[in-house]
């Protein structure tokens, strides 16, 4: 028998998420690569969260390519200080060029 479950939701910190992806402004134009930061209680809501961010932000689509949850608070800028407003309630995107 299992004493421990084995899911996400016992997770002890704040559920924090990376999504890491591609969101495009123009219809047809160049993608531009994305990291986006937030709290929320499942995966499936940090994915709608993050939709609706890119959306208000002026992106038409967004291809989504892997979501995580970060256990450890980021060292390094920009994540560091993005990580620091989602704690806050932010959602973080972090656009690369």
């Amino acid at each position: 028998m299992i004493a421990t479950p084995d899911n996400d939701n016992n997770y002890d910190g704040p559920m924090v998420f990376i999504i890491i992806g591609k969101g495009y402004e123009t219809d047809g134009g160049e993608g531009i690569d994305l990291h986006v930061m937030l709290k929320a209680p499942d995966d499936d809501t940090a994915v709608r969260e993050a939709l609706n961010a890119l959306a208000e932000e002026g992106f038409i689509e967004a291809d989504l390519d892997q979501i995580g949850m970060l256990t450890e608070v980021p060292e390094e800028e920009p994540h560091a200080s993005a990580y620091q407003g989602v704690l806050e309630g932010e959602v973080a995107i972090i656009r690369f060029r």
